[in-house]
């Protein structure tokens, strides 16, 4: 399968577990019905995004690999023909916790899962109080639709990750994403992270010759402790091809099903010409591994 169709739901949240599903199932519809084989959900998008503060109740929101979410869409994956890519709060056994992503195969069955393994710790993204970092390593997962490096929000913007996703073989670069301002960031400061953000990422297309999928959330949340101003999630779900380009983008504010067409021999044919892979020297990177040269 050389052209690829693929879906991407850029939804908002709330605290209703049942109504933010039925938000993501609908987006799926809308995109399988536009043809898309693949399909991407946002990080985390049953619920609200609860790392705003440390509270030791949220880990009830917490689901086993299989259990309810894969369930459910694994169902809908079955039904529809195509393959999804969720994303859930994974209790893999009491007191350990990750942030996970679970491929669903065409015949509903679980392909693969990744593990976040990059857990920021900032105001507002207080991860690393809930999520233990992954232990899967940066393996893509083979699907019906082609070889996937899925990795989830903070790890986009590691470069050794996109290059492990695709030395591993991945196809393209997969980001169920959940990013924002902090509303009394000043308007320019709010620009400068929003186009890091898509920066970085063009830029694992263009160093790895492989098209980037990165799909986040959208709309105001507050911080329900009350100290902080809450998160505005900035959207901006993107598609970008080998070389960077735009192939498709939503926008900040509202929800948006993107579908957008891929060639995956596009790889085969820009790596001929900008061989980044030929030329690196592998022999002299060993200090890659070293947290810091002093």
């Amino acid at each position: 399968m050389s052209r690829l169709k693929i879906g991407m739901v850029q939804q908002s949240c709330c605290a209703d577990r049942n109504s933010n599903i039925k938000k993501s199932i609908a987006g799926i519809r809308k995109a399988a019905a536009e043809g898309a084989g693949l399909v991407v959900l946002q990080e985390l998008h049953a619920g609200l995004y609860f790392c705003q503060t440390e509270d030791t109740a949220c880990f009830d929101q917490a689901e086993t690999i299989p259990g309810p979410s894969t369930d459910t869409f694994g169902a809908l994956a079955k039904e529809l023909g195509i393959v999804i890519v969720t994303s859930l709060f994974e209790r893999r056994a009491p007191g350990l916790y990750h942030n996970t992503a679970v491929i669903l195969e065409m015949d509903g069955s679980i392909a693969g899962k990744y593990r976040k393994m990059h857990i920021p710790d900032d105001p507002g993204y207080y991860e690393k109080f809930y999520f233990t970092p992954g232990d899967l390593g940066f393996t893509p997962i083979d699907t019906s639709v082609g070889r996937l490096g899925v990795l989830v929000c903070w790890d986009q913007w590691y470069p050794e990750a996109a290059r492990l996703m695709a030395m591993a073989g991945a196809e393209m670069l997969i980001y169920p994403t959940a990013i924002g301002y902090d509303p009394r960031d000043a308007e320019d400061e709010k620009e400068r992270q929003r186009e890091a953000w898509i920066t970085i990422q063009r830029g694992h297309a263009v160093a790895n010759g492989i098209p980037v999928i990165s799909v986040n959330r959208v709309g105001f949340e507050k911080d329900p402790s009350g100290v902080g101003a809450g998160a505005r999630f900035w959207g901006n779900s993107f598609a970008a091809g080998c070389q960077g380009e735009f192939l498709a983008r939503a926008g900040e504010n509202g929800e948006k099903v993107l579908v957008v067409e891929i060639d995956k021999k596009r790889s085969e044919e820009i790596r001929r010409i900008w061989p980044y892979l030929r030329d690196r020297r592998i022999d002299d990177y060993g200090d890659l591994v070293k947290r810091y040269r002093d």
